[in-house]
């Protein structure tokens, strides 16, 4: 890719993921268009339609909290990394809006983004849920596809009383701990 193709597609996505963030997934791409400061040829080039802006996004953001499970694993003990990731991810799903709920409704379930998706974030909390299970720390029978839907249905309880999303995520984390 040209660097000035790549500049702009960086650009084009760092609008997106403001007006996905802002907006939900029914933000404009007349919008995000004009935020990048590009024209909506450019858009299109890029992502032909807008479950590709939605899949790009939304893949991009779950790259991010996989590199953050992977930091917390290198520098934090093992139950101290697994709950950072789990208030990180409820976080991240929360300033999202429901934009995986719509690029799951949107995308092929079994499709390319979607299966990497699941796969990425159930690899990283993997890691760090073996690690917790290794310790003693969390329940054997645990696994990562469940401690997902879990912090996830956090987030989306929470989603309109942010304030709940702590004492949730405290009982879902209490609920992990081997007796």
């Amino acid at each position: 890719m040209r660097a000035d193709a790549r500049r702009n597609q960086e650009r084009l996505m760092a609008a997106a993921r403001d007006a996905f963030t802002e907006h939900g997934e029914k933000a404009s791409l007349d919008d995000i268009v004009k935020r990048a400061g590009v024209g909506p040829g450019t858009l299109y080039r890029h992502f032909p339609n807008r479950e590709a802006l939605l899949g790009a996004v939304y893949q991009e953001g779950v790259e991010g909290l996989a590199a953050q499970a992977n930091e917390f694993a290198a520098t934090l003990p093992p139950m101290e990394a697994l709950i950072a990731f789990l208030r990180v991810q409820v976080d991240y799903a929360k300033s999202k809006r429901g934009l995986g709920v719509a690029v799951k409704a949107t995308l092929d379930s079994e499709g390319e983004v979607l299966t990497f998706c699941r796969d990425t974030l159930r690899g990283a909390l993997g890691d760090l849920l073996r690690a917790a299970q290794e310790t003693g720390e969390v329940r054997e029978d645990v696994d990562p596809a469940l401690l997902l839907r879990l912090t996830h249905s956090v987030a989306m309880g929470s989603e309109n009383a942010p304030d709940l999303a702590e004492p949730m995520l405290r009982v879902v984390v209490d609920g992990l701990r081997a007796r």
